[in-house]
């Protein structure tokens, strides 16, 4: 499965430019405002923003401070004609990872976006080794966790998703979100898989696994972790 984009621009040329160069990549989804781009955003897992400052109404600073205060992570590339130092220096402060201006080169463009894309997708093992909650301890290192004094092995794939659960602790994690970081975008399983790890993990780590307090379903959207 291809990563992502999102792709905020309300020049139809510069847009159709670099969808087409942009789609042998990547899955591009276009808002041509700052107010479509919220709500495309919203739900929705991308591996990159790339932002226009100059739009209609809501501008690109005000979409990226909007994204920035739930959502440190995913990588904002901003592209447009306003590219003076204190328009840089705006754009960075707000929180995005990068800025370009126009005009640009299509190919320091694509370069800039793979190396966006890779940096965000840094592995969850560089992170947290060991972690403790309630009477459970979880190595991440060596795949195993103690639960009320007993040793159990866990899987890669069910450290992966604990991990990027408690990494993220009391945010809502969607299923999208666990089907690219954990499974990837070469082997897509059913959300149903996810469900069914899910419940091995509330098996391992609740003490009641039909009344879980650390592992909870947000109904329609995916999961999240709480510690306490």
């Amino acid at each position: 499965m291809k990563p992502k984009l999102l792709l905020v621009e309300d020049e139809k040329n510069i847009a159709e430019s670099l969808i087409f160069n942009l789609e042998s990549d990547f899955v591009v989804v276009w808002a041509k405002t700052g107010e479509e781009a919220l709500l495309k955003y919203q739900g929705n897992m991308y591996q990159l923003i790339v932002l226009d400052v100059m739009l209609p109404k809501l501008s690109g600073y005000d979409v990226c401070n909007s994204i920035r205060k739930k959502d440190k992570e995913t990588p904002i590339l901003f592209l447009t004609a306003k590219h003076e130092e204190k328009d840089r220096i705006e754009g960075l402060k707000l929180g995005a990872d990068d800025y370009l201006g126009k005009p640009f080169s299509l190919d320091e463009f694509l370069l800039r976006v793979k190396a966006l894309v890779r940096r965000g997708q840094k592995s969850l093992a560089d992170v947290v080794v060991q972690y403790s909650f309630g009477s459970n301890t979880i190595n991440f290192e060596n795949y195993e966790a103690v639960v009320n004094n007993q040793t159990i092995r866990l899987t890669k794939k069910e450290c992966m998703l604990l991990k990027l659960l408690i990494e993220k602790e009391g945010q809502v994690v969607t299923r999208e979100e666990i089907l690219t970081k954990v499974w990837g975008y070469d082997t897509i399983p059913s959300t149903r898989t996810i469900d069914n790890f899910i419940v091995k993990l509330r098996n391992y780590f609740e003490e009641n696994p039909k009344e879980p307090k650390y592992i909870l379903s947000i109904h329609g959207v995916g999961y999240k972790f709480v510690s306490k």
